[in-house]
């Protein structure tokens, strides 16, 4: 159990030492792996350095008292700011992923000055002022991203640097024009609501709240006041376990999905009681400790149940992972806080479905496992994967969802939780919604997975599962296949299958999945579908049931039953 302060520290150590052999003889560079990502390799160096401030900040913030990390992260300072090293860091361009990075950098000024800022020389430090101050000269993308600048000026601010004020309220004000309502923003102008709205916009602006209380009392208390609210919608986002539901991008980092939770309770805000958000942070990261997170050397992978390169974006380097300190921030926390000592508690009781429209989303959680029935509205852009990631009719958290790598077959599509449309052997699918709203027991989506072929979708939940209902309007014929959840059947899963008439039925030791064809002659199956495409499990088997789809209107019903076996490890 991690319960002491103490238990986290040597959690946090145990994660980083491994890493110690990767760095550069003049510690600026941090290279893991060999894979690419579309930014250039002195930045994923830049990004495998910043990352580990976001767990080492706070750890010496708290008093940690090991000070080789603090020696060699300083190094790394000096040598990646220093345009005359070898190992410098490299100059700028407009929407430059080195400027994500400096965030952590300024997190370690504006709450640990003495270990990253104080014992730098005076040229070290005009060189690091210097290097900051840059991100206030190129253009960012209106999103998450303006809050890294309002981190890096309100850090030079703090030591007497050249800032800009001007950009400080510009980008304050952005992320106000972002928020909806209920404590949700958007992602600015990607609209996007998965976990940036938690562990970016929400994570800065309490930083924001906690340091600048005195200075800008109104918009601190406004920062809190949204957290409070906004954290009555995301507990739906976990189960009793700690498990969160996997849905959206960035998964790969992992247990930075309660990272908001530690950032509520170093700005001084309880959602809900302290024992309750402590056993929430200690249980998500325990479950997390239980998967396969790390290679045989011990260093975080890309992926997220498993090491998995399909479910990736463009921007997920081997160092990529390590976001996920930013859970970490609760090490600030001074020993006799009462984080600390106060009892875990169990998790909070919910009203079971909650309607999110600002979320774009339907919640249903028992306890047991918590669902999410969105209305598919993300950016068209996407960053690898956006279809499987934003476009199911549902995610779980015992159930995770399937990535797909390719189109062309069933088999490689795994399209779990979708109604796929099978046209001369490819697979069509829910991609962007062109209308959806969220009711209070109830979403609809009208979308085309396929020219000619238009679809109104309309799900009823329930806390067994849901009912879908779509009325299809096609002018060709072709087969619907309406699938369930994908079931785990790894070796030590146990599986049991049956397909019955227009039903299909998967079992296993810790959770099922039913699919039954209510309207429309269906016939039910069980699929094998490719190994690694489910995020969670390396191998699964999808229930659906099939439709025979012709010119003109036809409406299909199929009912979805899920079921969860409580305290069975998954």
């Amino acid at each position: 159990m991690l319960n002491s302060k103490k238990e986290w520290q040597d959690l946090l150590l145990s994660m980083s030492n491994p890493l110690i052999p990767y760095f550069s003889e003049g510690g600026a560079r941090l290279d893991l792996g060999k894979t690419a990502v579309y930014y250039d390799q002195r930045a994923i160096s830049m990004e495998g350095i910043s990352r580990l401030f976001w767990g080492m900040v706070p750890y010496y913030a708290g008093g940690g008292t090991d000070p080789s990390w603090n020696l060699r992260l300083c190094k790394a300072l000096a040598s990646g700011t220093d345009p005359k090293n070898p190992e410098y860091w490299g100059d700028f361009t407009n929407k430059d992923q080195k400027f994500v990075e400096m965030a952590a950098i300024a997190y370690g000024i504006l709450y640990a000055r003495e270990k990253f800022w104080d014992v730098l020389s005076g040229k070290e430090q005009d060189n690091l002022a210097h290097y900051l101050y840059q991100i206030n000269e190129y253009v960012l993308p209106e999103c998450n991203w303006i809050l890294f600048a309002v981190l890096v000026n309100l850090a030079l601010k703090s030591v007497g640097k050249k800032y800009s004020g001007n950009r400080l309220e510009e980008y304050l004000t952005m992320t106000d024009s972002f928020y909806e309502g209920e404590g949700w923003y958007r992602d600015g102008d990607s609209n996007q609501k998965d976990y940036y709205i938690s562990f970016a916009i929400h994570f800065y602006c309490l930083i924001y709240a906690s340091l600048c209380e005195a200075e800008d009392p109104k918009r601190a208390a406004l920062y809190k006041e949204r957290a409070m609210i906004f954290a009555k919608q995301f507990i739906y986002w976990f189960d009793e376990s700690g498990e969160a539901l996997a849905f959206g991008r960035s998964l790969t980092y992992r247990f930075a999905q309660v990272a908001f939770f530690s950032a509520c309770v170093i700005a001084g805000i309880e959602p809900f009681s302290l024992g309750q958000m402590k056993g929430l942070i200690t249980r998500h990261m325990e479950q997390w400790l239980g998967k396969d997170l790390f290679d045989r050397d011990h260093i975080l992978t890309i992926g997220y149940g498993y090491p998995n390169l399909i479910m990736a974006e463009a921007y997920n380097s081997p160092t990529s992972p390590y976001w996920a300190y930013k859970t970490f921030a609760i090490l600030m926390l001074p020993d006799e806080h009462p984080f600390w000592s106060v009892e875990i508690e169990d998790f909070p009781q919910l009203t079971p479905i909650m309607p999110q429209p600002h979320a774009d989303k339907l919640m249903v959680n028992d306890s047991h496992h918590a669902t999410a029935y969105p209305i598919a509205v993300f950016s068209p852009a996407g960053h690898g994967q956006s279809i499987p990631k934003y476009g199911k009719f549902s995610y779980d958290t015992c159930f995770g969802f399937s990535v797909s790598k390719s189109s062309y077959n069933f088999f490689e599509n795994a399209p779990d939780s979708m109604l796929a449309f099978i046209v001369d052997g490819d697979c069509h699918v829910r991609r962007i919604g062109l209308e959806g709203r969220i009711e209070e027991h109830s979403t609809y989506s009208k979308w085309s997975p396929y020219p000619g072929i238009m679809v109104e979708t309309t799900i009823d939940v329930d806390l067994e599962g849901s009912t879908r209902r779509h009325v299809i309007t096609s002018t060709i014929s072709c087969k619907a296949r309406d699938c369930g959840y994908t079931v785990a059947c790894r070796d030590e899963d146990g599986m049991e299958k049956c397909v019955e008439g227009g039903s299909a039925f998967a079992k296993n030791r810790f959770s099922s999945c039913k699919v039954t064809s209510l309207q429309g002659e269906g016939v039910g199956m069980v699929e094998g579908v490719s190994p690694n495409t489910n995020i969670l499990y390396r191998k699964t088997v999808l229930p659906l049931v099939e439709y025979e789809i012709h010119p003109g209107c036809q409406t299909i019903v199929t009912r979805v039953d899920a079921t969860v076996v409580p305290g069975v490890p998954r």
